[in-house]
């Protein structure tokens, strides 16, 4: 496997944060739904399912709600909102052999709001719904961790984010990189080539990151000798972090990025679901870049007398 499962008792340290308060209903405010309710033992999704409501409400542009239990969801359910928020993922350790997922009704109906014009945000562990093979999901997500098809998550634990694309509407206004924290980097994942998928930043995989003096335990020495790294695919390259797609007649914005509430309140992964999820339910962005992700001009010349 190009990934090793490690089992373990651990549980995401308990947050303070403020709760999301009400707010006046709005006729200027995009109707959002977070669909969630599980996920791997790694992520704190109560702590993040808050944090995102309190955020997206802040840019004044998102009126957010939350659903912990979509078994029993219809299209009549969904309707009401501009665009849902995936963050979900039925598995508590990637290596269960069986996975909570909802009813085959509401996961129909949830296919069937996006592809009649609905706006989705698919956000970090639902990448990994599915697995080994959930054929739909794949077309509607784009792309997919599969450890069948080599995806891993590679060792830093801190790294650079590229935005290769910085004339989208969601990444206008951006600086070429910014770093993310305490993030989780999703490499080689399957791309269904049936989708085509528009790609807005990426982040690069490199092998000696894998070394065990600075991966640490999580990721054994023995599973990534030098003869064992030089045949994992997508090693030493840049991968997809950051994405559009369609699916049907609506827009489907794809972000891996995002771990925890401590990720959040980095700018740049902020910004960007934030201004993802208008672009999701609207085509358009009118959330502004936040200032320490914000393009400044370069003066590789200082000035006379400097």
């Amino acid at each position: 496997m190009a990934q090793v499962i490690v089992q373990s008792p651990y549980r995401p340290p308990e947050t303070v944060q403020p709760i999301a308060v009400p707010i006046a209903p709005s006729k200027e405010r995009l109707k959002l739904l977070i669909i969630t309710g599980r996920s791997s033992y790694e992520h704190d999704w109560t702590g993040v399912n808050n944090l995102l409501r309190k955020q997206l409400q802040e840019t004044g542009r998102f009126d957010v709600r939350v659903v912990e239990d979509f078994d029993n969801g219809t299209l009549e359910t969904l309707k009401p909102y501009d665009v849902v928020l995936l963050n979900y993922l039925g598995r508590w350790n990637y290596a269960d052999p069986d996975e909570k997922r909802w009813s085959p009704a509401a996961e129909k109906a949830l296919f069937d709001y996006v592809s009649a014009g609905g706006g989705i945000v698919v956000y970090h562990a639902s990448f990994n719904m599915g697995s080994p093979s959930w054929p739909e999901f794949e077309k509607l997500a784009g792309g997919v961790m599969r450890p069948q098809a080599k995806s891993r998550r590679s060792p830093p634990g801190g790294f650079m984010v590229h935005v290769v694309d910085r004339g989208h509407p969601v990444t206008k206004g951006m600086r070429e990189y910014f770093w993310t924290f305490n993030d989780d980097m999703y490499t080689n994942m399957r791309f269904d080539p049936s989708v085509k998928i528009h790609v807005l930043a990426t982040a690069h995989d490199a092998a000696a990151s894998y070394a065990p003096e600075k991966a640490g335990p999580k990721y054994p020495a023995y599973a990534y000798t030098a003869d064992k790294l030089g045949k994992m695919q997508g090693m030493d390259a840049d991968h997809p972090q950051v994405w559009t797609a369609d699916y049907g007649k609506g827009r489907v914005f794809a972000i891996p990025l995002g771990h925890g509430p401590d990720t959040l309140q980095y700018q740049g992964v902020r910004g960007l679901i934030a201004r993802g999820a208008e672009w999701a339910a609207t085509g358009k962005v009118t959330i502004p870049v936040e200032t320490d992700v914000r393009d400044f001009p370069i003066e590789r010349e200082a000035p006379a007398g400097k």
